[in-house]
């Protein structure tokens, strides 16, 4: 399965989100994503799996539960890929931020202004 193809599920997108937090047990991510999503355990389970087959998570036994971390692995190949294509969004990223700070000079001064 292509990364995308991983990535393409908002279920996974939030799985990874939770794991980026720190790792988690199978269980606090079950509780989160039925929450949220209405979806049953072996659906949750189901997830984690393709995340972990594809590289986007690791898994470590902890007696009883079963801890889950993001692998960077699958996201560093994403990352990859991206990468031909992201001097069509940097310039512009460069500018917008550029934009923001002349903005924020422009408040301080005026700030400055009237305080006076």
């Amino acid at each position: 399965m292509h990364a995308f193809d991983v990535l393409g599920d908002p279920v996974r997108r939030r799985i990874l989100e939770l794991l980026a937090a720190g790792e988690r047990s199978s269980g606090e991510v079950t509780e989160v994503i039925r929450a949220e999503f209405g979806i049953s355990q072996p659906a949750v389970s189901q997830h984690l799996k393709v995340l972990r087959d594809n590289g986007f998570a690791t898994v470590r036994p902890d007696g009883a539960r079963r801890l889950y971390a993001v692998d960077d692995t699958a996201l560093r190949e994403a990352d990859e890929w991206l990468g031909r294509f992201r001097r069509f969004w940097a310039p512009r990223l460069d500018a917008m931020a550029t934009e923001v700070a002349r903005g924020k000079r422009q408040r301080r001064l005026t700030d400055e202004g009237t305080s006076r």
